[in-house]
């Protein structure tokens, strides 16, 4: 085998033991949901696998659902749901319209009634009723996206914007209670930041959003300003929360996947926060500093990068970060970089993330590209796709963060 189908394999295993079926089976055994009416709600990327796997653990005690996934992502109908595909990153219509059949759905609710509550990342633009206009609010999802503000800054504003974020969704199903299964896309799993938290108490302020907003010269309207000096529900007495999976469980299982292949493996991080390209940099240093080992080695990095957007290329941060390492590694034998978003979608593309290996670097030059440029302009999917070097997967059906790996094969 070659190191890029090794690259394939353990892509491949890792994703598959992070999939909800598993863990949404488990975070539902032996409970109990009382005489009331059941509905379901799933909101985010991995959103339709969840609440397949819930309705068929449920069957005909469910009364109702609604998912609301990203586009591309409902692979069939499920029984007794309405599934709803819309934007991401950015909010869309469709996001608006799939948020307001969740409300009508919980908008009658009684003290027995339950709502169990799927979430995962991606739900901060696909689970949206905003409370400014659907145009502003693209353009300030677009401004921060464009800053480099890390999910935690996104999310604090965001939940002011919203109608449904920030604990107030919860609200919205009193008197009911609410059961949330989260599978984690956040370092350190923070419940009231995860799809912007939408079931769980706001643990930001509003000074902290302001202070955001100021720190990235936002470009907001006063409607805008306003709500952000508005405070977010900090008690609710209606959820309970039970987090199924995350970054750290996507790690052990890239390490797994290594091991059986012959790897000597090593998780440097499962907490990676930082600009794309640095991350890459840094990989590729890790390559060089072991070149000369005699044995196969991999170190896994998982977490969440951002970019810096510079020009008006196409990618994503795992494309960024990979081939932002092909030039450190150029010339080494057997060695490679690969990143890739779990959930199979990298930025507003059809690709997953990205692979270079010692000979990205001269591949390109020979047909008289630049890395350098390449990344100046934010296109590293045209370049990658130049080298074979873009991952494709499809949609996942999970959604639990990256993780990038160097591996050396001896």
């Amino acid at each position: 085998m070659s190191v890029r189908q090794d690259a394939d394999r353990i892509i491949k295993e890792a994703i598959q033991k992070v999939l909800p079926d598993e863990a949404v089976a488990q975070a539902l055994e032996g409970k109990e949901f009382g005489t009331g009416r059941l509905y379901i709600v799933a909101a985010g990327k991995a959103g339709w696998q969840m609440a397949k796997a819930a309705g068929e653990i449920l069957g005909e005690r469910l009364t109702k659902g609604v998912v609301v996934t990203k586009y591309d992502h409902v692979k069939a109908p499920l029984p007794n749901m309405d599934c709803y595909e819309a934007g991401h990153p950015v909010p869309d219509e469709n996001s608006f319209k799939g948020t307001q059949a969740a409300l009508n759905l919980v908008s009658d609710l009684q003290a027995e009634d339950t709502v169990l509550f799927l979430l995962s990342g991606g739900g901060s633009a696909l689970f949206e009723k905003p409370l400014v206009s659907g145009e502003e609010l693209a353009d300030i999802t677009k401004q921060l996206l464009a800053c480099g503000a890390d999910i935690v800054e996104m999310n604090t504003i965001r939940k002011r914007l919203s109608s449904v974020k920030g604990g107030k969704f919860a609200k919205l199903c009193e008197p009911a209670r609410v059961y949330s299964i989260v599978l984690s896309d956040i370092l350190g799993d923070p419940l009231d930041m995860i799809a912007s938290g939408p079931a769980y108490p706001d643990s930001s302020t509003c000074e902290m959003a302001q202070a955001i907003a100021r720190k990235y010269d936002l470009k907001l309207s006063e409607q805008a300003w306003e709500l952000l000096a508005q405070e977010t529900p900090k008690e609710l007495f209606n959820v309970e929360t039970q987090i199924t999976g995350s970054v750290r469980n996507l790690c052990a299982a890239a390490k797994k996947a290594c091991e059986d292949l012959g790897y000597e493996t090593i998780v440097l991080t499962d907490q990676l926060d930082c600009v794309a390209r640095e991350a890459g940099a840094f990989l590729a240093s890790i390559a060089r500093s072991h070149a000369n080992t005699d044995k196969s080695l991999a170190f896994i990095a998982g977490g969440e990068t951002v970019v810096h957007l510079t020009g008006k290329g196409k990618g994503g941060r795992n494309q960024e970060l990979a081939l932002a390492a092909a030039a450190g590694i150029a010339g080494l034998e057997d060695t490679a970089v690969f990143s890739v978003g779990s959930d199979g979608t990298d930025g507003p593309t059809d690709a997953a993330g990205g692979y270079v290996d010692g000979q990205t670097q001269e591949q390109l030059k020979a047909q008289g590209i630049s890395i350098f440029e390449v990344l100046k302009e934010n296109d590293a999917y045209h370049a990658l796709e130049k080298t074979n070097g873009l991952v494709i997967t499809g949609a996942t059906g999970t959604n639990v963060n990256d993780f990038a790996a160097v591996l050396i094969r001896r």
